[in-house]
């Protein structure tokens, strides 16, 4: 049986007219870095619709992830949830083989259901693309169905075309025949196949399933990967659209305020503490929120903090505690532990230097649209192809695993090194990726301005939509 909110099954009060309202359905996979990449698109979408587009979003969610939204408020945007696909979080994290599994089984049904419920009908499905059943679904439906990748252009082209003609398995090979995409080691994608094997296979069919779409939809600006999307754009026969950085760039007027939909408050006034920093001076450090480091490299990257002398300010989630109590109090004027902060917000902020992140295409959109240099240190999945196009194409950042190799633990001695080389603003190297991440800075402005690349796809996405093109 579908569980969905009774107040959200009531059309929003701007929305009731006599003209016909444009009702897209967007359904994310449940994982957390999905969900905000999905709700920044629709964000970004209900904030550029034409003034004569009477668009409404239905934001359909497991009914685990619901209560994020509590405190949001929009005259277009409503909520809808399904039945959790794994009984609780603890189980989502410590499976995720599992995990992924139960998505592409236990979702479609509930979903379908919800269809059935909801007023107006459905005019358009904007799925993730993981959701690898949704094409086959709008179509027996006759519902178009957009796919949305959230991750960069290049990862899609290297998981599509290696797909197409050579499988991923030699670790060591240089490959330099995906289009658009400069030459790349395969060890750089090691745990697409070796540690989450069933979930790459997935992966491959969800890209395959991409084609059965009617359009698609990609998570980033045109700029960051103009060849690649050019060659997409060739190789398939539906409109390819890029609207990004799908970051929640709208809410960076009041700066103190935190508008992101995932809310852990420990109480710590970060902003009040970033504002006493000098500029420049601090590094940021997230890892993500779900995949992480072992307990055993963070407590080296911990030693390797104090030992550098770096300030920072750490998102450690559920590390918190353990990693607060290894820092003396004479540590605590240069760094700050948190469970959770405004990131994109954050990263903006004057005082803030530099970047060290696992890389997930997320955090490298933020970073890149505040001006960032990244210090990275790749996990999984994409984060290792996100970390070459920051090193070796971009220029703007440095691998720290680079230096003592993938597997390895990296030694708070060496990490104290590279962290203080990192944020040393004298240096000239330090310099030349300062400035190229400025210059990619100007980019992403440029690209959401009026006339720049996103927007103009924006546009082109609602006259496609509007014009039943799709």
């Amino acid at each position: 049986m579908v569980m969905a909110m009774a107040m959200a099954m009531e059309v929003p009060v701007s929305l009731k007219s006599s003209s016909p309202i444009f009702h897209i359905v967007a359904v994310p996979h449940p994982g957390q870095s999905h969900i905000n990449a999905m709700f920044n698109l629709c964000n970004i979408l209900a904030f550029k619709k034409p003034h004569n587009n009477n668009l409404l979003i239905t934001f359909v969610l497991t009914e685990d992830r619901l209560s994020q939204f509590n405190n949001f408020s929009s005259n277009t945007i409503r909520f809808e949830s399904i039945p959790n696909v794994l009984p609780s979080e603890s189980a989502r994290s410590s499976n995720f083989e599992v995990f992924f599994d139960a998505v592409q089984t236990k979702m479609e049904a509930p979903f379908e259901q919800l269809l059935d419920q909801l007023q107006p009908p459905a005019t358009l499905i904007v799925a993730d693309f993981v959701l690898k059943w949704m094409p086959d679904l709008g179509s027996r439906r006759s519902i178009p169905v957009a796919s949305f990748f959230s991750m960069s252009a290049m990862f899609f082209s290297v998981l599509l075309f290696q797909n197409e003609h050579h499988p991923l398995h030699a670790y060591d090979e240089i490959v330099n025949n995906i289009p658009g995409v400069s030459s790349f080691r395969r060890k750089d994608l090691p745990s697409l196949t070796a540690r989450y094997a069933s979930v790459f296979n997935e992966t491959m069919d969800a890209i395959s399933s991409i084609s059965r779409a009617k359009c698609l939809i990609l998570g980033t600006i045109y700029e960051f990967d103009p060849q690649v999307i050019d060659i997409l754009r060739r190789r398939f026969s539906f409109p390819v659209y890029t609207i990004g950085p799908v970051i929640p760039y709208m809410n960076l007027q009041d700066h103190h305020t935190a508008t992101s939909s995932v809310i852990y408050d420990d109480g710590t006034d970060y902003f009040t503490w970033l504002d006493r920093q000098p500029n420049d001076s601090v590094l940021y450090i997230s890892f993500g929120s779900f995949l992480s480091v072992s307990s055993v490299q963070m407590q080296e990257f911990a030693a390797a903090l104090a030992q550098s002398g770096v300030k920072f300010l750490w998102v450690a989630r559920q590390e918190v505690s353990v990693l607060k109590e290894k820092f003396h109090d004479n540590d605590k004027d240069n760094g700050l532990i948190v469970s959770w902060c405004d990131q994109l917000k954050v990263l903006c902020h004057p005082s803030v230097g530099g970047f060290w992140s696992h890389c997930g295409w997320n955090s490298v959109q933020e970073g890149a649209f505040a001006g960032l240099p990244f210090l990275t240190f790749p996990i999984a999945f994409d984060q290792q192809c996100n970390s070459k196009l920051i090193v070796e194409d971009w220029r703007t950042g440095l691998n720290l695993k680079k230096y003592v190799g993938s597997d390895n633990l990296v030694g708070k001695e060496e990490v104290a090194k590279i962290v203080k080389e990192f944020m040393d603003l004298e240096r000239d190297e330090g310099k030349e990726m300062r400035k190229k991440a400025k210059e990619l800075q100007q980019i992403c402005q440029s690209a959401i301005a009026k006339g720049g690349s996103s927007e103009i796809n924006i546009d082109a996405f609602f006259d496609d939509i509007s014009c039943q093109v799709l």
